[in-house]
């Protein structure tokens, strides 16, 4: 068995009860996720309210996120398609193998840090022009984005490896290591954007301190002796690359399509808003955008933390445990959706407000986001059917519900809902594809759920 030693608790993946441990690992993962989204938000609210540049250097951050978030995708591709397949060693009680798999992680992690720096330095400027940046927003989105790539290989190191930390059952500690980054950003974003009168520039450079920090914490941790399996650079394999990235290809996708999506919104917006509107309405969308992260990314930590379960206990096929991990991670994910459903429908212009105090961007936000948050409830049940077909080795299904979900059903309906109602109809795109893809993931994984689980039974090892 696999036991999880640390100071606060003992977790045991393969006999602890199903629901402690998702509240022990999944609890734990969803609000450092939940923090995590106030590396980017907390930048935004001080950006907007800089003292008369605040909308337009608002709207120029906001068109670099979806690069941001492209980027970032990498370390999903690398962490979330190792993580689960070493959680099904430690499950099968093949140690040495479990630290292989982490070693080609880092080997990947690196190189596809440096690879993206350098690529993403030399097409920054058309990219941002092609995603919607206006002669006004240009020099504020080029400004944030040169200095954040300077500091990207902290970024990707940092969310890649921490699935490590996670798989292993130290959800706590996988909790400092976004705690520590995003604590240090709220303190150094205003030292640096007002006391330094660094603006937006002041802003990224907060940013990379702050994921340098968390970096650093997360490396020290897994070359400590707490860790089951130790950082290194050996035992490097084609065979095992590919497999990493095959299976991590799905949250790969979920992650980077988000970022198209994105892209794509902002480009429909400044279309239909125009000269006048258009950077108004990029403006909103950076509001609704931010908040809708307070939603996916905390939900993506709680799948994150139930993973490990679904994973190890499917290694050791105890199917038993692996239906009852999978119920819990959907009853937990309707349950965070309907809690953030309330507070979407009731008090969104609070929100709103800490980004602007212009009365009318506001009142706009605070409506986009009732829209958008419609469906967020079917969403839960999209992302637990869609994180436990990956947690269980099925990356290709996965793979397929995520781009139905946001290739296919949203940017058609941001495409064509524009055209009869308007930039603010962007909107609507999302509780659309919402409902439509929970609705298709649900049935797809009830369906396979049972062959897949009894194929298992009968299989003498998983293939690496």
């Amino acid at each position: 068995m696999q036991l999880i030693k640390h100071k606060h608790h003992v977790a045991d993946l393969g006999k602890d009860k199903i629901s402690s441990l998702i509240l022990k690992l999944a609890i734990p993962s969803m609000l450092a996720q939940f923090v995590n989204v106030l590396y980017g938000i907390v930048d935004r609210i001080y950006i907007g309210n800089i003292a008369g540049i605040g909308n337009l250097a608002l709207a120029g951050v906001g068109i670099c996120a979806p690069i941001i978030t492209l980027i970032t995708s990498f370390s999903f591709l690398v962490g979330l398609g190792g993580s689960p397949l070493v959680s099904m060693r430690l499950g099968e009680k093949k140690p040495e193998e479990a630290q292989k798999i982490m070693s080609n992680c880092f080997f990947m992690l690196l190189v596809i840090s440096v690879a993206l720096t350098i690529l993403f330095m030399f097409i920054k400027r058309p990219l941002l022009l092609l995603f919607g940046a206006s002669e006004f927003t240009l020099p504020y989105a080029n400004e944030y984005l040169t200095i954040y790539l300077i500091g990207n290989i902290f970024a990707i190191l940092t969310v890649g490896l921490n699935s490590f930390i996670i798989c292993q059952g130290f959800s706590k500690i996988s909790m400092c290591t976004v705690l520590i980054g995003a604590f240090l950003n709220i303190i150094l974003d205003p030292l640096f954007i007002f006391a330094f009168d660094m603006g937006v520039a002041g802003a990224a450079i907060a940013t990379v301190i702050s994921q340098a920090v968390s970096c650093a914490f997360v490396i020290f941790f897994l070359l400590s002796g707490k860790s089951q399996i130790k950082l290194s650079i050996k035992n490097l394999s084609g065979k095992i690359m590919g497999k990493i990235m095959a299976l991590g290809f799905s949250p790969f996708m979920i992650v980077a399509t988000e970022s198209i999506v994105l892209i794509l919104f902002n480009i429909i917006l400044q279309k239909y808003g125009g000269e006048a509107l258009g950077d108004f309405y990029i403006g909103v969308a950076t509001i609704v955008v931010s908040y809708m992260q307070l939603i996916t990314m905390p939900m993506g930590g709680i799948t994150m933390g139930c993973q490990p379960i679904l994973s190890y206990n499917y290694g050791a096929k105890d199917i038993v445990r692996v239906k009852k991990a999978f119920w819990g991670m959907n009853i937990i994910c309707v349950a965070f959706t309907a809690i953030m459903f309330i507070f979407s429908m009731s008090i969104p212009h609070l929100f709103a407000r800490i980004f602007t105090a212009d009365a009318h961007t506001i009142e706009v936000s605070a409506r986009a986001i009732r829209i958008f948050t419609m469906c967020i409830i079917p969403l839960g049940v999209q992302y637990a059917c869609v994180d436990s077909l990956t947690a269980l080795g099925q990356a290709k299904l996965a793979i397929t519900l995520s781009m139905t979900r946001k290739m296919v059903i949203m940017t058609s309906m941001i495409i064509i809902l524009p055209i009869f109602l308007g930039a603010e109809g962007v909107f609507f795109a999302e509780p659309i594809a919402d409902l439509a893809s929970a609705i298709i993931s649900a049935t797809v994984c009830l369906l396979v759920l049972n062959k897949l689980l009894n194929k298992r039974l009968l299989d003498s090892e998983l293939p690496i």
